[in-house]
């Protein structure tokens, strides 16, 4: 018998369960669950996403022991696997956007053949490079007539409320979606918006009316599905707000022109000798053999996160700077990019383990081990802008048990003295030979080469 664990967090899903087996993903399905799944293979739509891949690739699995689990399930699906999962308050604005009308066109095209999402949480979308994945087919079901869109209130909190604050208040919403599972409240975003936003696309209708509504008739015991179908709530109905809201999201746009790092690529203390050699040591490294995973902390504008892809099956580029990671998925997106994954992270406040029990969301290395990490011109950040100690950081690295590449980089380059400029320069144990000796104390040094200027080392560290 095949060995099953539950996936943390399924089940917020009452239609069914996941489980892992090995390296391979199940869903268990009641009967409810499993009828909605048959009309849903039924359905054109269905086969032509999944088709282009923007639904996770799905198909039953018949010789699936479901005697093994606990729960009244009649039916087994397989999912094939995501290489990272990532989470709404990881994605820059444009994917957000993006997922936002994936999700918007998966309901009307749903919609043409008598079915709905009866849910629209962001957490069911993920990412294979650029190519956006609606991964929760337990979702689909089939529409009853005369009622509404149960997944209005929660789309608005999980997608469009974000984007507007983003778009009209120049507010980063990763924060605002960290800090609460189930997103920002009508009451939340109306307070951040002012009178003056009223006149905005979407504002009064979909934030002041919203909170207004819920305010009023929140208390209320009516049947709301009930009252709806009495008065002659059409399918249409849904079709034509839904079209509404996808303009409104279309329109939305954010797009700043400079942040603290996203000028880096052209703005930083490299020479072109410097600059030559640093791309050959990470290219010796990264084609020496082919790896899984990879992540990049601090990748910037993405030039070594594309070096590493040329070797690897998938590399999660990292950087707290989200203009720099929004330009950067454009251009993979461009591209039609598969290997590699932009994300907003900011390593000094790192994605943690959240949601009931602390177990619905996982932190960075719960998600997948890496076999090769690249720190470039990163730990003078991590130390002197964010006070972390520098034995600490090496010690998160090694935790990973992962090759590691490291740019070190020397007090008297120009980019730690601007760090230092309005600082008092406390920071006595972060100098070259502190750091080689917590380094060899997790880490074999490989090879290390000084770069022309003599202010930047660069490290290939194997684990102990």
């Amino acid at each position: 018998m095949t060995e099953v664990t539950v996936e943390p967090g399924s089940f917020r899903d009452r239609q069914g369960r996941i489980f892992y087996s090995e390296d391979r993903i199940f869903r268990a399905l009641g009967k409810k669950g499993w009828r909605d799944w048959k009309l849903l293979c039924s359905t054109n739509f269905f086969n032509r996403y999944s088709a282009q891949r923007k639904i996770v690739p799905t198909c039953e699995v018949g010789d699936f022991d479901l005697q093994q689990l606990e729960g009244n399930w009649v039916g087994a699906l397989e999912h094939e696997r995501i290489p990272f999962v990532s989470y709404p308050y990881e994605w820059c604005f444009s994917m957000l956007k993006d997922a936002a009308l994936l999700h918007i066109d998966l309901i009307l095209s749903a919609l043409e053949e008598n079915m709905i999402l009866k849910d629209a949480t962001s957490y069911n979308i993920q990412w294979v490079g650029t190519q956006v994945m609606f991964i929760d087919t337990g979702s689909f079901a089939e529409y009853k007539k005369g009622e509404p869109w149960k997944g209005y209130r929660q789309f608005s909190q999980l997608f469009l409320y974000p984007l507007m604050i983003q778009c009209y208040k120049g507010l980063p919403f990763q924060p605002l979606l960290r800090g609460r599972l189930e997103g920002i409240h009508p009451a939340d975003c109306n307070s951040i918006m002012s009178s003056r936003d009223l006149f905005r696309s979407g504002v009064f209708s979909h934030v002041y009316l919203q909170n207004k509504l819920g305010k009023r008739y929140g208390s209320i015991p009516i049947d709301v599905k009930k009252s709806l179908r009495k008065a002659g709530f059409r399918k249409k109905l849904i079709t034509a707000n839904l079209r509404k809201i996808r303009k409104l999201i279309t329109c939305l746009d954010w797009s700043p022109t400079v942040s603290t790092w996203s000028e880096y690529a052209s703005d930083n203390s490299y020479s072109n000798s410097d600059e030559h050699l640093k791309r050959e040591f990470v290219e010796i490294v990264t084609r020496s053999r082919s790896r899984t995973l990879v992540w990049d902390l601090g990748c910037n504008t993405g030039i070594y996160s594309r070096i590493a892809a040329s070797n690897s099956d998938c590399v999660i580029a990292m950087d707290s700077d989200q203009l720099a990671i929004d330009r950067f998925y454009q251009k993979l997106k461009e591209e039609k990019e598969k290997r590699i994954l932009p994300l907003v992270n900011d390593l000094s406040d790192p994605s943690p383990r959240w949601g009931w029990n602390y177990l619905e969301r996982k932190n960075l290395s719960d998600r997948g081990k890496p076999d090769l990490i690249l720190a470039l011109a990163l730990i003078h950040h991590v130390v002197i802008s964010a006070n972390i100690p520098l034995p600490d950081f090496i010690k998160w690295l090694a935790q990973n048990s992962c090759e590691l590449v490291l740019e070190f980089v020397d007090k008297s380059d120009s980019m730690v003295a601007e760090l230092l400029r309005n600082k008092d320069d406390q920071y006595v144990d972060y100098e070259k030979g502190f750091l080689e000796k917590n380094l060899k104390k997790f880490y074999r040094i490989q090879s290390q080469q000084n770069l022309k200027s003599g202010m930047r080392t660069l490290y290939y560290c194997v684990p102990r």
